[in-house]
């Protein structure tokens, strides 16, 4: 049986290997010039950088962990993570809750006092359940941590009202915080959350794409790079895949691109199924990279949570994570900007965009500008699921009818999840596993 992958991204490429160990054909269709999707990496003037924002290997879930570290084996770096949140001028540390006692005086009482009085009050029943993430962040946190990190934070990320979005997704992902850690956090005696990320792995070479270099070499003959799809149709048992040039035979199709792509290309869909599609809420990514002569402040990543600092949410330092992205005596930058597409940030100039950038690390104290060796931008057009009150309305919609039609979904933008690495991973693996023909 031929399967034909639609997507050449961390999905597909893992689908495309763990199918083919398992004897089957399988051919992938990619629409860019290379493969790899969010996880390509590009090296210019001796740096190293992620096109498709920081990414770093870590999991809860050990198989899957264990699957990612295997596939670099003997091209790894192993660190501890030290990430930091810039706040009112300061490095506090992550996450917020954990880093209490760097907090200016009168912030740390109202974080304190904030999480205590609440978490008394929902005990008691006095605080109704929250029907939309602001609610949730407000019951789970208090308002003082709420006000000062969680909601400007979340805001600046997901360029979209917190009380606008859904909650269901939160759980699992954004855990509630042990009343003895806040407290302690508060007091000073150190805590560390999120701890299954408190040691990350990176590849020492080739940025995170060697990664997905690793998992397609099996695979590597049988994926079609500049294969961009115009339609999808069934002849009887097959699947006819076309380019609008050239068309691609299968027996079981597969789509891990965007759902946004996939519709279209269909023959016949309900006008009902299309405008679910067009609902779905997304973001687009700009990346900043820049290359400097000298050191930079020995953090893994740093959240940006004020709008008034600029327009970043996020900076990493990807020299940290490997001593080989950047030259001897420099050190590599990442700035993410995310934005809805067609806002003001899209229409920028790369230009435009590095000075603010510049300007930002500077008054930061991260960099003087004199320092720069290298900087170029990256822009993906789809970055992040945003999930808007309506989400899970539209994508049931949308499901139910590709799952009539026989079209699996698979991965972060088919899917439509908010899927970090290991969560696309597990999700392939898990789609194999309920697919194996049975004994």
């Amino acid at each position: 049986m031929k399967t034909a992958i639609l997507g050449g991204g961390l999905s597909g490429l893992t689908l495309a290997r763990l199918l083919y160990e398992d004897g089957q054909e399988v051919t992938v269709l990619e629409a860019e010039p290379d493969y790899g999707g969010l996880c390509r990496s590009k090296t210019e003037g001796g740096f190293t950088f992620d096109i498709g924002g920081s990414h770093i290997i870590f999991s809860r879930d050990t198989e899957v962990l264990s699957f990612m570290r295997r596939m670099i084996a003997g091209n790894e770096q192993v660190n501890d993570r030290n990430t930091k949140i810039f706040y009112k001028q300061q490095f506090v540390k992550y996450p917020f809750e954990n880093g209490l006692s760097d907090l200016p005086p009168d912030d740390r009482f109202m974080c304190t006092y904030g999480f205590v009085k609440n978490l008394i009050a929902v005990e008691k029943g006095e605080i109704p359940f929250p029907v939309n993430f602001r609610e949730w962040i407000y019951y789970t946190f208090g308002n003082g941590i709420a006000e000062c990190y969680m909601i400007p934070y979340n805001e600046k990320i997901w360029k979209y009202p917190t009380d606008k979005m859904s909650l269901h997704w939160v759980d699992g992902r954004i855990p509630r915080p042990p009343v003895e850690d806040v407290i302690k956090s508060a007091i000073g005696i150190n805590t560390e959350g999120y701890t299954h990320q408190s040691v990350f792995s990176y590849p020492l070479d080739g940025g995170i794409e060697s990664l997905v270099r690793a998992i397609a070499h099996p695979v590597e003959h049988y994926i079609q790079t500049g294969f961009r799809v115009t339609s999808i149709t069934k002849s009887g048992k097959k699947w006819l895949i076309s380019n609008g040039e050239r068309i691609v035979k299968a027996d079981q199709c597969i789509c891990t691109m965007p759902v946004q792509h996939l519709v279209p290309c269909l023959k016949g869909v309900p006008a009902r199924v299309k405008n679910a599609t067009d609902a779905l809420k997304y973001n687009a990514l700009v990346c900043v990279n820049i290359g400097i002569k000298g050191p930079v402040p020995a953090i893994s990543w740093l959240y940006v949570p004020d709008p008034a600092v600029g327009r970043t949410n996020r900076i990493s330092f990807p020299s940290g994570y490997s001593r080989h992205v950047a030259p001897d005596g420099c050190s590599a930058i990442l700035a993410e900007i995310t934005h809805q597409p067609d806002d003001e940030v899209s229409i920028l100039s790369d230009d435009e965009i590095i000075c603010q950038v510049t300007d930002m690390l500077q008054k930061m104290q991260i960099l003087k500008k004199e320092q720069i060796l290298y900087s170029s931008v990256e822009r993906q057009q789809f970055a992040y699921v945003v999930y808007d009150l309506d989400y899970q309305k539209n994508i049931a919609i949308i499901k139910e009818y590709l799952n009539k039609i026989g079209m699996p979904l698979v991965g972060r933008f088919a899917q439509f999840e908010y899927l970090n690495m290991d969560g696309c991973i597990r999700s392939v693996m898990d789609f194999v596993a309920s697919h194996k023909p049975q004994d």
